[in-house]
């Protein structure tokens, strides 16, 4: 039986840890999610873009996603989907035999359906796998928003349960909310800066990069605006924001991995064509780590549980979440 999930809280969009080999850090990705379920984290997302899921092999990918719903007893909402319609049911297939509760899927990329395509190649997945879904808007990464009517035609499936508000526009989360009111669908901010602004409009929580650092603070935010006391969830955001900008400084996952390592939880290691952090942006990043610990350096941890290497490669600017 699955853990339900209503789609209400926080859920980290994982990072995967990998070994100097290359090959996954299995032993640290299990550490990771109990760390972040012990934290009050409402759900885990591996295996989405903060989770590198793009250069990892199909089996890796189960691996991660077997090895999440095994480690934890939050829901599990495994990342998946592809530009091809085909090959997305086969690794949505396989993340539900692997144990998920839910799933997030991206868009189609690079090929950039029109909305006719896109609408199809949800319903696809939808129609093959009975579990609740998430559409993941980002054309940061894929090149094409999913449009609004897409979004709402797709919430009358009964597997599609939602929708992750990725491309920085909140007036189309605006549309999406007032559209679905009626629908049991909701949607998630995909953009840590814009979540509290996205909960104030009536989304249920976040998919969220800044957890992995932050979870607690991330949690006390999110369940405070859904509790309704803004003025604590504006002063936890605005003690965040520096860090939520600081971890889209250079293409994500780059700087949460960095922040993890300065943090001592995993090294900052990502792979290939993805770099380390920029070297001048290592110390910056470690102060605002610093002021958020209140001034004890690394969150607290000995210099002795930090892990992985310490030089930096320039990396290409990017927003994309």
């Amino acid at each position: 039986m699955t853990r339900h999930t209503d789609l209400r809280g926080v859920y980290p969009a994982m990072t995967t840890p990998f070994l100097e080999d290359d090959r996954i850090d299995i032993e640290r990705l299990r550490a990771d999610a109990q760390r972040l379920e012990a934290a009050g984290v409402d759900g885990l997302v591996p295996v989405g873009t903060t989770g590198e899921s793009a250069t990892l092999t199909h089996d890796e990918h189960v691996h991660v996603v077997e090895t999440v719903v095994d480690a934890v007893s939050v829901p599990v909402i495994a990342g998946a989907g592809s530009n091809s319609t085909r090959e997305a049911i086969e690794l949505a297939g396989r993340s539900a035999d692997a144990g998920a509760d839910a799933l997030l899927l991206i868009s189609p990329y690079y090929n950039k359906p029109e909305p006719a395509g896109m609408e199809a190649h949800f319903r696809a997945i939808a129609d093959s796998i009975d579990l609740p879904q998430v559409v993941y808007n980002v054309p940061g990464r894929t090149g094409r928003n999913v449009a609004v009517e897409t979004a709402v035609n797709l919430a009358s499936h009964e597997n599609v349960r939602g929708y992750k508000a990725a491309s920085g526009d909140l007036g189309r989360v605006g549309e999406v909310l007032e559209r679905t009111e009626d629908e049991a669908f909701d949607v998630l901010s995909g953009e840590d800066a814009l979540t509290l602004p996205a909960l104030s409009m009536g989304a249920t929580g976040t998919i969220s990069v800044v957890a992995n650092v932050e979870p607690e603070r991330t949690v006390a935010m999110v369940h405070a605006a859904l509790d309704g006391n803004y003025d604590r969830a504006r002063a936890l955001h605005r003690e965040l924001g520096p860090l939520m900008r600081a971890l889209f400084w250079e293409t994500n996952p780059i700087p949460v991995k960095e922040a993890l390592e300065l943090r001592g939880f995993s090294p900052a290691r990502t792979r290939s064509p993805l770099s380390r952090l920029s070297a001048e942006l290592r110390p910056e990043l470690e102060a605002i780590l610093t002021d958020l610990d209140g001034g004890d350096e690394g969150g607290g941890h000995d210099e002795g549980e930090r892990t992985g290497e310490h030089t930096a490669e320039t990396a290409e600017p990017g927003v994309e979440r």
